[in-house]
């Protein structure tokens, strides 16, 4: 478990920092450098200043370009933003309101598990697809050369975060029962999720508990990426070196910003 403080902004409920966890070798992640989010598009004033007074001056977005042209970042003053679309092509933004606005496509593609394996297929991209470890590995490199705190986040800060969260964390040190907790800490934040997609499915007649498993962070899927890791590079450490091509230099400096 972890000790981190918990900053809540209340138009961004998936943000918190990464720091507070301890590792394996008795360090602990330093708080107020990473923070994980969702997405930034409908802070307010105060959250804003929030972020302003924690130091962020880096902004790191996930997100594809539908998600990005239909919720523009607000940005802290002064802070640098980088998109690091880690999804690409993959299952746009665009193709999933073009499903829930059909409820026999809904029901074709999501029906019988569907929703399930698509959580699956998500998580294996994110592991081994070109632009997601481009994504991330340029992410790591701004993490550890990054001045002030960087916040990166996604949508609903669960699944690309998600990964992006688990890399960082794991990396450091941090006992992967502390990882998987860290990712499903995102259920108890997603209720807006969950009530804004249940209400899209409302209005298009589409049954909501076929897509119920996409609005969950669930043990088995944060699984699944690291099974894509064992099966596409051997390891974890040969995924950071040799899928992310991240070297010695990268890492330590990494560790030196994150780790007290």
């Amino acid at each position: 478990m972890t000790d981190q403080a918990q900053v809540l902004l209340s138009t961004a409920p998936n943000f918190r920092d990464l720091g507070g966890h301890a590792t394996r070798g008795g360090g602990r992640v330093r708080p107020g450098v990473a923070y994980r989010s969702d997405a930034l598009n409908r802070l307010d004033a105060a959250d804003l200043r929030a972020l302003q007074d924690l130091g962020v001056r880096q902004v790191i977005d996930l997100r594809t370009v539908f998600e990005r042209e239909n919720g523009a970042d607000r940005l802290p003053e002064g802070a640098d933003y980088v998109v690091l679309d880690v999804q690409g092509d993959h299952s746009t933004g665009a193709d999933l309101v073009e499903v829930l606005t059909d409820p026999a496509r809904a029901e074709t593609v999501f029906g019988d598990g569907g929703a399930t394996r698509f959580m699956h297929e998500v998580n294996r991209i994110l592991v081994s697809a070109e632009d997601a470890r481009a994504g991330y590995a340029e992410m790591v490199r701004r993490l550890a050369a990054g001045a002030g705190a960087t916040v990166v986040h996604c949508t609903a800060g669960k699944d690309r975060t998600g990964w992006a969260a688990a890399l960082v964390l794991e990396t450091l040190g941090v006992p992967r029962e502390a990882v998987f907790a860290d990712y499903l800490a995102s259920n108890e934040r997603l209720g807006p999720l969950r009530e804004a997609m249940q209400g899209v499915c409302e209005r298009s007649g589409v049954d909501f508990e076929l897509v119920r498993p996409m609005v969950e962070c669930r043990n088995t899927y944060l699984e699944e990426a690291y099974a894509e890791v064992e099966r596409v590079f051997g390891s974890f450490e040969d995924y950071v070196r040799d899928g992310l091509g991240l070297d010695r230099p990268t890492i330590d400096a990494l560790r030196g910003r994150l780790l007290d």
